[in-house]
């Protein structure tokens, strides 16, 4: 039994090992830093407690070797966030070009109140919007 295990685990480990070396288009990220948020798309400007709504968020990017990261969410009080987002930039072989990025944050209130969302836009410009929940 031992000895069949032995196998098992051999032919699984070099068939992950194979399945791993076939990756040719594997590209390292070089940097990640913050990209401008060029708008914002909120679908409802009024939602319930304990509800979902997602916000979509567009950025432009100048090459098909950069892309989304992620966000800096920071709730700044109860019912004010800032929202950064930030990009990769890969090694790869690039196509240069103007490139538009959409994301999302899905927000999900837990008390009523006026929220002020503020999206950075560059330098220190902020892009404001604003939900009402109730």
């Amino acid at each position: 039994m031992k000895k069949l295990l032995n196998i098992g685990f051999s032919i699984l480990l070099s068939g992950m090992v194979f399945i791993s070396c076939e990756d040719d288009d594997y590209q390292t990220v070089q940097s990640v830093e913050k990209i401008k948020i060029d708008s914002v798309k909120i679908m409802q400007d009024t939602m319930d407690v304990y509800s979902i709504q997602s916000i979509k968020t567009y950025s432009t990017y100048s090459s098909q070797c950069e892309g989304f990261y992620g966000y800096d969410y920071i709730h700044d009080s109860d019912v004010e966030r800032s929202v950064t987002a930030y990009k990769y930039t890969t090694d790869g072989p690039c196509t240069q070009g103007t490139y538009v990025g959409a994301n999302q944050i899905n927000f999900s209130p837990r008390q009523a109140g006026t929220y002020t969302f503020k999206f950075w836009n560059g330098g220190s410009s902020w892009i404001t919007k604003t939900i009402v929940v109730e």
